[in-house]
């Protein structure tokens, strides 16, 4: 008989946790769990999980751009009702599921502002005699805090309390939890690498794919909220050598990219046929493996796409409210020879103009040996929580 596994995951601002969260999800239903997926974020149109995968949607609620604080999705509804529905909503689905393992996307390393439902949670499981395994599913790095001491301690509390796995989606030969949060050693449960968790795609040859007339350029920048200025300097940038270069440029801006900024791309894009601009698509790594060239952000999903496709990229890390998380991943990335790092002040057309020409003409060879595995190794740790799970040899 399949386990059943509930899992948790609240993105705020972008999709990458969401997108992470699903291929995660991916793995354990091919492991032969049942999954219910409690949603708390603002699903993109045209995104879908597996219609094996129960979606449980929660009142969605949605962060500033400098994450400093949570709203409703809904600007017309309160937040503070939203946060006693949700919070009920959780604990009712987890007396409907009683699920063998919750796994919870990122807290307490992250999304502390849903401590308001999290702990209530974790409360219960706790009054049942922890027959639900809970795990901690957390990506390869972590932001640092203005009061770090004191969230650490907190960090420390809430796993050494509540979590019985800890897996981090990371090869730890690129990056280990240590970095990032130096007190790892005080958390008592088992702390597990998984690998890089990637997203799968049709399998068909990147060579052909490539061979087309004219040059493919996609630039992105997730979800959208963020890094509108990224594709203002792409598009004057490809007006700059269109005519000496002739190219396409395709441009994805995210779902929740504001109307007026979609808008404004779009007049800034008119009269420019070589340049065609969506919101979103669900085949976004076919269009990646199609590309000559990739103009992003530096985000873990973005990231573990052009490691999959071996794209040239240009990528402009966020770092927003000192969020040093993408600076961080995309320096490594750049020392491997995988990515070209944008930087303050390169934005200017005619400087991107010259990255693009550049970069462009480079056949991106280099493919470091990392660990891509990260959504069947989860399913396989997971798995051995239970007596009956066979074992795999997995180890830190």
């Amino acid at each position: 008989m399949n386990k059943k596994a509930m899992f948790y995951c609240q993105h705020v601002l972008g999709m990458g946790h969401l997108i992470r969260s699903a291929e995660i999800v991916r793995g354990l239903v091919a492991s032969e769990f049942d999954v219910s997926f409690l949603n708390g974020g603002e699903i993109a149109e045209g995104f879908k999980l597996p219609a094996d995968i129960e979606l449980i949607n929660l009142p969605p609620i949605k962060s500033d751009a400098e994450f400093r604080e949570l709203r409703a999705a809904d600007s017309e509804q309160n937040l503070e009702e939203i946060k006693a529905a949700r919070r009920q909503r959780i604990l009712v689905e987890y007396e409907r599921l009683q699920p063998d393992v919750l796994v919870i996307e990122l807290f307490p390393f992250g999304r502390r502002k849903f401590a308001f439902e999290l702990i209530p949670l974790l409360e219960r499981i706790q009054t049942d005699g922890r027959r639900t395994k809970v795990v901690c599913s957390l990506r390869d790095i972590l932001v640092s805090k203005r009061d770090q001491e004191r969230f650490d301690d907190q960090v420390c509390l809430t796993m050494n309390r509540y979590f019985d796995l800890l897996l981090v989606h990371s090869d730890p030969q690129f990056q280990r939890l240590e970095e990032t949060f130096p007190r790892a050693t005080e958390i008592k449960c088992p702390i597990r690498y998984t690998g890089f968790v990637v997203q799968q795609s049709e399998i068909f040859a990147i060579a052909e794919a490539r061979a087309a007339d004219t040059f493919q350029i996609l630039a992105s920048i997730g979800g959208g909220r963020v890094g509108c200025e990224l594709l203002e300097a792409s598009i004057a940038a490809s007006g700059l050598i269109a005519n000496e270069h002739p190219h396409r440029l395709q441009i994805f801006t995210g779902p929740y990219l504001p109307t007026e900024e979609f808008n404004r791309l779009q007049q800034l894009a008119a009269g420019k046929p070589h340049i065609n601009i969506e919101r979103f698509t669900p085949n976004f790594l076919e269009h990646l493996h199609r590309a000559n060239l990739s103009i992003s952000m530096a985000g873990y999903n973005t990231c573990m796409n052009l490691l999959t496709t071996g794209t040239p990229a240009l990528v402009l890390p966020f770092n927003g409210n000192n969020n040093e998380e993408q600076t961080i991943r995309a320096s490594k990335l750049e020392q491997l020879g995988v990515v070209n790092v944008l930087r303050d002040g390169e934005l200017v057309p005619a400087t991107l103009a010259e990255k693009i020409l550049r970069v462009g003409k480079q056949t991106n060879s280099a493919k470091p040996k990392l660990d891509l595995s990260g959504a069947t190794t989860t399913a396989e740790l997971i798995k051995q929580l239970f007596p009956k799970a066979q074992a795999s040899g997995v180890g830190r």
